[in-house]
């Protein structure tokens, strides 16, 4: 497994964690070279590519008020990164007799949010992109398809929330049919089984893995009938 990263810190000490079957590689996605090399170092340690998992991301978003520097680095991360990810390590994976891809999108790509403009763009951007993706690697046995977590704990929610997971499954619980928001390793699952033989007749998709987010609509759940009769 290698991981690409811009944090060097966070990086190697992932890698460190993983032990020697584990590499991580500086790189920042918006530097076609930075990419090539990330790309030449999978291939010397591990002997080719098999799997590409774009999950790197702006969060860059000023709603209406983002500058056009701050549309261009969205996309040039969100989207354009990952189209360059997939260029330098197709020809890897055409090697290998095929491969998988996995591409981030998110629940932000099919609702309007207040004050959000440059992440959601984006991420509707990259459900497009894995179809178009999927339809054009399909003849090098290359599968792609793309996940959308729902809320999901991490280091920013860990920073907005001073830790507080308790707080933070509370305040996502009217939005989730679960009650709650998910955990890293769900989401890592999903992105396991689309990389997985078992779904090898599956591309072109995006797997929702949101708590029911996506399912449950404007009236969440709360019964809206009982509330007009008040």
């Amino acid at each position: 497994m290698v991981a690409a990263d811009i944090d060097e810190v966070g990086g190697a000490s992932l890698a460190g964690e993983l032990g020697e079957g584990a590499l991580f590689v500086k790189t920042d996605i918006s530097h076609d070279d930075q990419i090539a090399h990330c790309v030449s170092r999978t291939v010397e340690k591990f002997g080719g590519v098999d799997f590409l998992v774009n999950l790197a991301c702006s969060y860059v978003d000023d709603g209406i008020e983002s500058t056009r520097a701050d549309w261009l680095e969205s996309f040039g991360v969100n989207v354009v990164g990952a189209v360059m990810m997939m260029k330098a390590c197709r020809p890897e994976m055409i090697k290998r007799g095929g491969g998988a891809i996995v591409n981030f999108s998110s629940i932000s790509a099919k609702v309007a949010q207040t004050g959000r403009w440059l992440y959601p763009a984006s991420k509707a951007a990259m459900a497009q992109l894995t179809r178009n993706m999927a339809m054009d690697l399909a003849a090098d046995h290359i599968r792609v398809n793309s996940v959308s977590p729902g809320w999901t704990w991490s280091r920013i929610m860990n920073e907005l929330s001073k830790g507080n997971r308790a707080k933070t499954d509370s305040v996502a619980a009217p939005y989730h049919l679960l009650g709650r928001v998910g955990d890293p390793e769900e989401v890592a699952q999903a992105v396991l089984f689309l990389c997985s033989s078992n779904a090898s007749f599956i591309t072109g998709a995006d797997l929702a893995v949101d708590g029911g987010y996506s399912a449950m609509g404007p009236e969440q759940a709360v019964p809206a009938i009982p509330r007009l009769m008040d």
